[in-house]
């Protein structure tokens, strides 16, 4: 079911500063337009970040600079995988590359692993299986106030999330991520039935992420 060109990013909801809520809108609009499984079980949501919360990333559109370069705290996209063997693509809606891009194109052009980092720039990668995340995940905006109680940023017009069991904000669960939970083997299959199990997916390093899709794919 997977897109094979690339959509208007306009169609889909995006509040600056606000990616976590705009992937879950995200993935439910996708599931409800028929790009991907009515239960979203082609789709996995990926938190990036690291213990200092300074991860580079290329061509977006929040940059002030000709390469697109930003460092965030955390940021969140889509991968969708492709059923009928093709590429997994990424959705990501603060990229100014394609509307979804190709998982190795977004790599190159994203995370530019050419590109030598000092390790405190190294970036991980959360990676929660949609159904999953749609469930779970619930964020009240609380990191987006001030001490003073006023919004650092204004936020979505829309209700708050709320996880299904009630839950109002685990948002830190997700993009708290650090070296020590990451795998050491995406091929292990312990691995990947975490990823299709727990409520917090799988942690990876940047240069396992196309590795884990390609096993992924082949289930």
């Amino acid at each position: 079911m997977a897109a094979t060109s690339t959509m208007d990013v306009s169609l889909f909801h995006h509040t600056p500063f606000y990616c976590e809520e705009n992937v879950y809108l995200l993935c439910k609009k996708l599931c409800s337009d028929g790009i991907a499984n009515s239960e979203g079980s082609d789709l996995f949501v990926a938190f990036i970040s690291n213990e200092k919360k300074h991860i580079p990333l290329w061509n977006q559109k929040a940059s002030q600079r000709a390469d697109g370069v930003i460092l965030w705290d955390y940021h969140v996209i889509c991968i969708q995988i492709n059923q009928g063997g093709g590429l997994p693509l990424v959705w990501d809606l603060d990229s100014t590359l394609p509307f979804p891009s190709p998982l190795p194109s977004y790599v190159s052009e994203t995370i530019r692993p050419s590109f030598q980092l000092f390790s405190d720039y190294n970036r991980l990668f959360r990676i929660v299986h949609a159904p999953i995340f749609l469930r779970c995940f619930a964020s009240d905006r609380r990191h987006m106030k001030g001490s003073d109680g006023h919004w650092i940023e204004q936020p979505p017009p829309h209700q708050p999330i709320v996880a299904q069991d009630g839950t109002l904000h685990n948002l830190n669960e997700y993009f708290n991520i650090s070296t020590s939970d990451a795998t050491a083997d995406v091929r292990t299959g312990s691995v990947k039935d975490a990823l299709f199990t727990q409520k917090h997916g799988v942690v990876i390093k940047e240069n396992q992420l196309e590795e884990l899709f390609s096993q992924i794919s082949l289930q």
